[in-house]
């Protein structure tokens, strides 16, 4: 059993929480992720890890309220415990001769871009990190990022924190003004990946998305994550989840992405049904 240390609401559907899990600690590195199951009955669900402590033998893991695990998930308070937690899977990111990065973070893809923006600071590397919100309000971890990077930029689409624009153009503004960035490392939504990578493309800058698809058994033999990447299928739990950005097949990858969401719609349905009826019996 893997006790829940901390737990902590970072907006209305995104929480954090902090696992006893020494030995994945031990091992963890920026761009690995972990599968767990909450009980017997539970599915094998897999989060990115968001923050390691090896001393506190901790793992973190920040996660969206989307489907009906998710939601069971948020229902745990701190001193619970999840039956199974395990990794680190899939294959640490890898940053060699850089000196000038830009990491951009999507929504909930800023809980995976932190990591990867922290382990470059420490590196002692010129880091700008761009985050994307929709609101004000769904804005996270904005001081564990400003701690990781040399400048932050926290867009909002709507403007409500007094920076209205996508991270793309952010983006632009920071190249047109001279920043010559040896890698861009971008993660978060497809269509905000792709549109980076087409950006990045056209000024020839190197860059790296993290693929996040479906994925089931975590090694490779489900076939559940597979994607394209130059015209190769790829598994993202083995060959990735960091991949070249523009050899990345995303038109592939967005229709896939949308196969479950009626499934998901039903899972959130029926698990709220549950837990009314245990509400009002």
């Amino acid at each position: 059993m893997f006790q829940i240390i901390k737990k902590v609401a970072l907006n209305p559907s995104v929480s954090m929480m902090v696992v006893e899990a020494p030995y994945i600690a031990r091992k963890a590195e920026p761009g690995q992720f972990i599968i767990l199951r909450i009980d017997e009955q539970g599915e094998r669900v897999p989060f990115t890890i968001a923050d390691y402590d090896r001393e506190a033998g901790t793992v973190t893991i920040i996660f969206q309220v989307v489907g009906g695990t998710t939601e069971r998930l948020n229902t745990l308070k701190e001193g619970d415990s999840l039956l199974n937690f395990v990794g680190p899977l899939g294959k640490a990111s890898e940053f060699e001769d850089v000196k000038s990065v830009a990491v951009i973070g999507g929504g909930l893809g800023t809980a995976i871009a932190y990591p990867q923006a922290k382990k470059l600071h420490r590196m002692g590397v010129s880091v700008d990190m761009i985050n994307g919100f929709r609101n004000k309000d769904l804005i996270m971890i904005e001081a564990e990022c400003k701690a990781a990077c040399t400048n932050l930029y926290t867009m909002t689409d709507d403007g409500s924190n007094g920076n209205q624009g996508f991270v793309t153009a952010k983006l632009e503004e920071l190249i047109q003004a001279g920043n010559q960035y040896d890698l861009v490392v971008a993660i978060g939504p497809l269509v905000m990946m792709k549109a980076v990578c087409e950006l990045t493309k056209k000024h020839g800058i190197k860059t790296i998305v993290s693929m996040n698809p479906v994925m089931i058994d975590g090694t490779g033999m489900c076939g559940g994550c597979r994607i394209t990447v130059g015209g190769e299928t790829k598994f993202a739990c083995v060959d990735g989840p960091d991949f070249d950005g523009h050899l990345v097949d995303f038109d592939q990858a967005i229709r896939r992405s949308k196969m479950f969401a009626e499934s998901e719609r039903k899972s959130r349905e029926a698990h709220r049904c549950r837990l009314e009826g245990m509400e009002h019996a």
